[in-house]
């Protein structure tokens, strides 16, 4: 009966000793709370495959993801902040800069340029969280400006993809004059009838949701980014009051008429490009009116 003899020594226990898993194998969902393999979340565009929870995207891989390939020339990408205010916290401002600047992520919070986008050329500005959390200062508002500059001189359309936590802190009224800037700049652009389209992505907030980002001819959304001016917390504590369920996620957005679209990640290239052709068919509608206007 030599099919029951041993061959070989039996795997020893590791009773008591931890397994060491690679760091950046699995991924823990924030939503869901389920552990997926890395891997399997980013061949499915950085998505989860469980839920369709929308991690997010760097500004790169976002331009990839939208535009033919080896279409996209960047605009613009020698502009860096300066500390003009010698702003201090727990560390310098240009402390901060360095440090966003050493990720490899680009020199601001926006990258900004030109491309196509199924053959058709537009001009393009897609936000980077990781870089200072998207803030915009004076150098994001000079980019955002020139960008809708070029729209209007290349008679092109105009997609800007925003993720930011608001106006930048350590630049003080500087980075709120942008809203008004960036405001006027989309005023030009829309008296030579050319489209904006304005994509909003986990999270939209402060003073970019202020000004160019809800003044899209069409606004469209990824599916449950968080959207508003001021945060929850900051809200509940000011009119002592609990906020309903989804309040400020892009679905009570739509539901009460500050969207046009959701649009899962896998479709916003094609329904981008559909919107685009759309408005250059029948030309800008009648617009987003800014606020108390």
């Amino acid at each position: 009966m030599g099919w029951f003899t041993r061959g070989k020594a039996p795997l020893e226990r590791n009773e008591g000793k931890k397994v060491r898993v690679p760091e950046g194998l699995w991924t823990k969902c924030k939503s869901c709370n389920s552990a997926i393999y890395t891997k399997e979340i980013e061949k499915n565009l950085n998505v989860c495959p469980k839920c369709g929870f929308h991690f997010r995207l760097s500004a790169q891989a976002r331009l990839d993801l939208l535009l033919d390939s080896g279409s996209f020339t960047e605009k613009d990408r020698d502009m860096e902040s300066a500390d003009f205010l010698e702003f201090q916290d727990s560390r310098s401002y240009s402390e901060r800069i360095i440090s966003a600047v050493a990720k490899g992520n680009g020199k601001e919070a926006v990258i900004c340029g030109e491309g196509m986008l199924n053959g058709t050329p537009v001009q393009i500005g897609v936000f980077d969280f990781t870089f200072m959390g998207g803030s915009m200062g004076s150098v994001v508002g000079e980019k955002i400006t020139r960008l809708i500059e070029r729209a209007v001189e290349c008679r092109t359309p105009a997609i800007i993809v925003s993720a930011s936590g608001g106006a930048r802190m350590q630049e003080s009224i500087i980075s709120l004059m942008q809203m008004a800037k960036t405001s006027a700049a989309l005023a030009r652009l829309r008296e030579a009838r050319l489209p904006y389209v304005s994509v909003l992505t986990d999270p939209t907030t402060g003073g970019v949701t202020a000004s160019f980002a809800m003044l899209g001819d069409i606004i469209m959304a990824e599916p449950r980014a968080l959207i508003g001016f001021a945060g929850p917390r900051v809200i509940e504590q000011t009119i002592r009051q609990k906020l309903p369920e989804g309040f400020q996620r892009a679905e009570y957005l739509l539901e009460h008429g500050m969207l046009d679209l959701i649009v899962a990640r896998k479709d916003m290239r094609e329904t981008l490009s559909q919107v685009i052709r759309m408005l250059l068919v029948k030309g800008p509608g009648n617009g987003r009116k800014a606020v108390g206007s």
